[in-house]
């Protein structure tokens, strides 16, 4: 078995924190669609700050700003006033809320668009049993209140069942080698939840590749999800998915299907530009 290279660093005491009532603000609102081309299902990105201080500054990148607060983030003291006690300021460059209902990502690498990735900490605010990520050939669970430095120059995903919307709080520092200091952990009463899953199987394959409708061009973007499902339900490479997808648009005979497959490949984990998208 590989080794899960993302870290639980600390867990937080986050019942000291009275979070319902902004967490409701956040299931009410109204972010963006920066990244709809990596989502599938409700899937959201709610920025408390960032560099300029407007909400609609969506894209994230590294920059060399003062962290200002959003409208939003001033909706949420609470939210924040737990990234303040724990965390240092000086490299912190983006604070936003994930929110994941009834969805998946498609398997990625993020910071492809630029030169020196930064660290990504993500922190449960609201999760369930349910609620997945993934990174290479693992499967693994983030617990409410746990810190956890995202291994993001793999390709991971995630996956949240239908209910409340999973929302994760993602904190973005500047610099990949200097650690986080985290203030104000409290010890960890649970070993780190890693799925043990059977290994997937050529019958698994044929039938997901089979037993689907067939693909055409107007479905390919939704089918996509059922492909990515998989790997979250038995044990193959996130990368995979985009093994099957392509072999089930080489079964249409369509030669643009084929090429569109490949393409969003390359998009999702190998290369792609500053804000550039994918046209479906």
């Amino acid at each position: 078995m590989a080794l899960l290279k993302s870290q639980r660093l600390a867990v937080l005491p986050i019942d000291s924190y009275d979070l319902e009532t902004e967490l409701a603000l956040v299931d009410q609102h109204d972010a963006g669609g920066e990244y709809d081309a990596f989502t599938f299902g409700s899937w959201s990105a709610h920025v408390l700050a960032n560099g300029s201080g407007a909400e609609s500054d969506t894209a994230f990148r590294p920059h060399g700003d003062r962290l200002t607060l959003t409208e939003l983030g001033r909706k949420l003291p609470g939210i924040m006033s737990l990234v303040t006690e724990h965390f240092p300021l000086d490299r912190l460059q983006w604070v936003r809320i994930f929110s994941l209902a009834d969805g998946i990502l498609a398997p990625h690498v993020d910071f492809l668009e630029f030169t020196e990735p930064g660290t990504r900490v993500q922190i449960p605010l609201r999760t369930g049993e349910e609620s997945l990520h993934s990174e290479n050939d693992l499967v693994y669970h983030l617990r409410r209140g746990e810190v956890w430095k995202i291994h993001t120059t793999d390709p991971h995903s995630a996956r949240s069942s239908a209910g409340p919307a999973r929302l994760s709080l993602c904190l973005d520092f500047a610099g990949a080698a200097e650690p986080v200091e985290i203030r104000g952990d409290v010890p960890a009463a649970q070993p780190v939840r890693i799925l043990d899953l059977p290994e997937v199987t050529d019958a698994d394959i044929e039938e997901l590749i089979g037993s689907g409708p067939r693909l055409t061009r107007e479905t390919m973007r939704a089918s996509f999800r059922r492909f990515a499902a998989l790997h979250f339900e038995r044990r193959a490479h996130a990368t995979a998915a985009f093994d099957w997808y392509a072999e089930a648009a080489r079964r249409t005979g369509d030669d643009v299907m084929v090429a569109k497959a490949e393409a969003f490949r390359t998009y999702c984990v190998d290369k792609r530009g500053y804000r550039e998208t994918f046209a479906w």
